[in-house]
């Protein structure tokens, strides 16, 4: 029988202090999975803690970017998708040794890597969400300010918030003055769930591949996968 994790040891090094409601705490690492074979034992699952978290997320690093940067909106938009992204959030919740909390299903212990850093990427929405009901917006924003926005510097030195068809375009441009173009490749699917496969060519030759259910979310991949072939620096997973 595994030991039950000790939240409120974690909640100490979280907020330096105990949850006033630890059930709370445990609910945001409660998978949906984890529901249904513990019937028992757990009630509620965290999706709706990840809800709430989300909103209190996107406000803190907003009016951080508001009240401190002079950019442009859609500049500071760039700036807060990267700093929210899933790799940037599941790279947090590994950072916070998140991964020994989680209540999930067997099956979902099993899961690809990919599932897991969705998993964490959520967790830590429910868990900010369970900290903004225990001690309200200033708690919270300690919090994403600690973990989230402390990553901003890194982030605006690597260039990482800068989408990977621009980089791809720019650095196409600076090495021979060249212009990437993308092609569809393939299409398949019914309409209401088409996939696209998307080439990026320069000069006649196929530098990247990528699929995605919209054509932009294939040019991305494709960009991505350009960018990594080309040896232009990619990593984008956050600290």
């Amino acid at each position: 029988q595994p030991m039950t994790p000790d939240y409120q040891a974690l909640s100490r090094r979280l907020i330096g202090r105990d949850f006033k409601h630890p059930q709370l705490l445990q609910t945001a690492f409660t998978h949906r999975s984890f529901i249904n074979e513990n019937r028992q034992d757990a009630k509620q699952h965290n999706e709706r803690l990840e809800f709430l978290g989300d909103a209190v997320l996107e406000l803190v690093v907003t009016e951080h970017l508001y009240r401190n940067y002079q950019e442009p909106e859609g500049i500071l938009t760039n700036w807060r998708a990267a700093l929210v992204r899933t790799e940037s959030l599941s790279a947090v919740s590994h950072h916070l040794g998140f991964s020994p909390y989680l209540r999930l299903s067997h099956g979902e212990q099993q899961g690809s890597q990919r599932a897991h850093e969705q998993i964490l990427a959520n967790t830590f929405e429910a868990v900010l969400g369970a900290i903004y009901l225990e001690g309200g917006y200033e708690l919270a924003a300690k919090f994403v300010s600690d973990n989230i926005l402390s990553t901003l510097p890194q982030i605006l030195e690597d260039g990482s918030w800068i989408d990977a068809k621009t980089r791809l375009q720019e650095h196409l441009q600076s090495r021979d003055n060249q212009t990437p173009t993308y092609k569809v490749i393939n299409e398949s699917g019914p309409d209401h769930d088409k996939q696209f496969v998307v080439g990026v060519y320069v000069g006649g030759e196929l530098l990247g591949e990528g699929r995605g259910y919209s054509k932009q979310a294939a040019q991305k991949e494709a960009a991505e996968g350009a960018l990594q072939r080309l040896g232009v620096d990619t990593d984008q997973t956050g600290p």
